[in-house]
C-alpha cells in the first residue's frame, strides 16, 4: 500500500451526524467503529465513533471520530479542507451543500487571481476552502 496523507476531524459527539452528512455531499462507502465495538461497551462513551472513513469515488479520504468528555477539544480552530479542481459544476454543488445550514465565510466567485473561490464553516464548524480553476487563456 503506497503511503497517503488524510484529514482526520475531531468532534465532541457529532461524528456519526458529521460524516454522514460529508457523505451525503461527497458520496462513497462510510465504514464507523464505536468505543463500545473496542472493549467499552458499558461505558458512556459506547456509542461514540472511536473511528470513522469517508472514502469517496474521488479518490478523498475522510476520517473523523468523537473525543471522550474529558480530553480537550477545541472544533474548528486548526483545520480547513481543500476541495479545488476544474469541474467547475460539481464543486459548486459541493460547496452548496456543504454550506447548508452553515456560514459563508467568502462567497464562492471569481477572485483577483482569476479562479472562483469561496470558503465556508459548515454546521459541524469544519472549515471548507473550494477553489475552480479557470481555463488558461
Amino acid at each position: 500500500m503506497a503511503s497517503r496523507l488524510n484529514p482526520y476531524l475531531s468532534f465532541r459527539d457529532t461524528a456519526r451526524q458529521a460524516m454522514e452528512f460529508y457523505r451525503s455531499v461527497l458520496g462513497g462507502e462510510l465504514s464507523v467503529s464505536t468505543f463500545g465495538e473496542f472493549g467499552q461497551a458499558g461505558s458512556p462513551i459506547a456509542d461514540l465513533v472511536m473511528h470513522s472513513m469517508l472514502q469517496t469515488p474521488h479518490g478523498f479520504t475522510l476520517m473523523a471520530s468523537d473525543t471522550p468528555p474529558e480530553m480537550e477539544l477545541t472544533p474548528g480552530s486548526s483545520i480547513t479542507i481543500s476541495l479545488s479542481g476544474d469541474d467547475a459544476e460539481q464543486l459548486r454543488g459541493w460547496y452548496s451543500a456543504l454550506a447548508e445550514g452553515g456560514t459563508v465565510v467568502t462567497p464562492l466567485e471569481v477572485q483577483m487571481w482569476g479562479d472562483e473561490f469561496g470558503m465556508l464553516v459548515d454546521r459541524f464548524g469544519t472549515g471548507w476552502m473550494v477553489d475552480i480553476a479557470q481555463p488558461a487563456g
